[in-house]
């Protein structure tokens, strides 16, 4: 495949496939040592769990007529010729060539005697047929308990005639660097398939989602090992596999699984209610970084900055700001930006916790009562109620490499700003390499609300907030800017 990050997509490979596969995969790979093959009692933990692994397949209505033949134009020479070709291989017996039902193989894991199972959601996204093959070959059709797509987590239930064999989660908060960790699955299609290897890094942020939080392994999984599950030596379950980076969409020895700790919950949720119930705060946040945290008298740079708070959001009347820098959520730490959302989204919907943050400079704890998060939430529409003000003539400045403008109607309706917007627009950017401003993605039609924490309206608001900044000897300024929907975020600028 030509992908370099690869969800592990259920593939059903003809056998001959999937041995050229393994034979390629073999020789590229030296034997090892028996010193450098882990520890013996990895026999011990596959006997022990593999009872509890589980083939997930499924089947797929598809369009017969949508087998690829070629999009030609009407009365084309070679219309008739493909036309009847696919026709004759359709009708003609050959029906293995064209199937109306695509079938996929993947993994997953019995975690109740009473046949739950959890899986990837996209091993059984769009399934028309889920079916479950146990390890001694027994099939039970299985039935949707719940899915989550932000999480990539799925639950099943089979009914089965006697207790099934299930696995336990563990702790993959106490997982180190290093340890070793064992995985099983159903590599293209080949059944039980047990792999070893270590942990390779934790906490990856792999840009498949707002809640990327996993475990990097080199265990090797394949495209069938979706859902499978990533064991600790103890035969608890720490993670689940879900996505591989390889350019050919074999192993390379870079693979991802969902941690358990993050799991666990959405599993929880899928049991109780059929879908997961995120929390929800209400603001949009940015990254930290060094200019800003220093501009804000903050220590080491850490936390996430409000950028904006949502006005039907628990977090505007719990008295949250955009400025303010969110260090502690709930007790845990906010050591960067890309850690509240998955905190937040962790957090039992309606708690009341405590955040910590900082304001101006100190430090600050209010009370929020989460709220939950909808796929389909927005962000609350602006008052669109015009102020009646004086027309205010366009009056253009220069500093730090911005040409400046106050936001007359003319430059409302050149820009498309929202009259409810205030502030002083951004009518140029200087290209010259010795300015910063093109770097931090200012352009034309931006609106710069406040100079750090004070709100400007005019060129002349601005120049002067600069020149105290500079008099108090700061060496940079943070702008709340906005474009012209009102989404804001924050900038910091040099004043050197």
């Amino acid at each position: 495949m030509s992908r370099h990050l690869a969800f592990l997509q259920p593939r059903l490979l003809a056998p001959s496939a999937a041995l050229a596969v393994l034979i390629a995969v073999s020789a590229v790979q030296p034997a090892r040592p028996a010193t450098a093959r882990g520890p013996e009692n990895i026999a011990d933990v596959a006997e022990q769990v593999i009872e509890a692994v589980v083939n997930v397949s499924t089947s797929q209505k598809v369009d017969p007529h949508i087998t690829g033949i070629p999009d030609l134009p009407p009365g084309s020479p070679m219309e008739k010729f493909f036309n009847d070709f696919f026709k004759n291989h359709r009708h003609g017996g050959d029906d293995d060539q064209f199937p109306e039902r695509v079938n996929s193989l993947g993994s997953g894991f019995i975690i109740d005697p009473s046949g739950l199972i959890v899986t990837n959601n996209h091993v059984i996204a769009d399934a028309d047929e889920i079916n479950v093959i146990l390890n001694d070959g027994t099939k039970l059709p299985a039935q949707l308990v719940g899915k989550d797509s932000k999480s990539d987590l799925a639950l099943l239930r089979v009914h089965a005639d006697k207790p099934l064999k299930a696995v336990q989660f563990g702790d993959s908060d106490k997982l180190r660097l290093g340890e070793w960790v064992i995985a099983i699955g159903n590599p293209f299609s080949l059944g039980g398939t047990v792999t070893a290897g270590i942990v390779s890094a934790r906490n990856r942020d792999i840009n498949s989602g707002p809640y990327d939080n996993y475990i990097q392994t080199d265990a090797p999984i394949n495209r069938g090992n979706s859902g499978g599950p990533l064991f600790n030596l103890n035969g608890e379950v720490i993670g689940i596999n879900t996505a591989i980076i390889s350019p050919s969409g074999g192993s390379i020895g870079i693979g991802f699984a969902i941690p358990s700790d993050s799991a666990v919950p959405i599993i929880d949720q899928l049991r109780q209610y059929g879908e997961a119930r995120r929390g929800w705060l209400g603001v949009r946040i940015q990254e930290v970084t060094d200019d800003i945290a220093e501009s804000l008298n903050i220590g080491p740079a850490r936390g996430a900055l409000v950028a904006g708070v949502d006005d039907k959001g628990p977090a505007k009347p719990a008295g949250l700001q955009a400025g303010d820098v969110i260090v502690t959520f709930d007790g845990h730490d906010i050591k960067e930006m890309r850690d509240l959302p998955r905190i937040v989204a962790d957090t039992p919907v309606g708690k009341e916790v405590e955040v910590v943050i900082i304001r101006k400079g100190k430090q600050e704890t209010h009370q929020v009562k989460v709220g939950r998060l909808k796929d389909d939430e927005k962000v609350a529409e602006a008052d669109t109620k015009k102020e009646t003000t004086p027309e205010q003539k366009s009056v253009v400045q220069k500093t730090l490499g911005l040409e400046l403008s106050s936001l007359s109607d003319d430059m409302r309706k050149k820009f498309k700003i929202r009259d409810e917007i205030k502030g002083v627009v951004v009518t140029g950017v200087d290209p010259s390499a010795d300015n910063p401003a093109p770097d931090k993605h200012l352009a034309p039609g931006d609106v710069i609300v406040e100079v750090q924490y004070q709100a400007v309206r005019t060129p002349a608001d601005m120049q002067k907030r600069i020149d105290d900044l500079r008099a108090q000897g700061k060496k940079v300024a943070v702008l709340l800017v906005s474009n012209g929907d009102g989404e804001t975020r924050f900038v910091a600028l040099n004043l050197q």
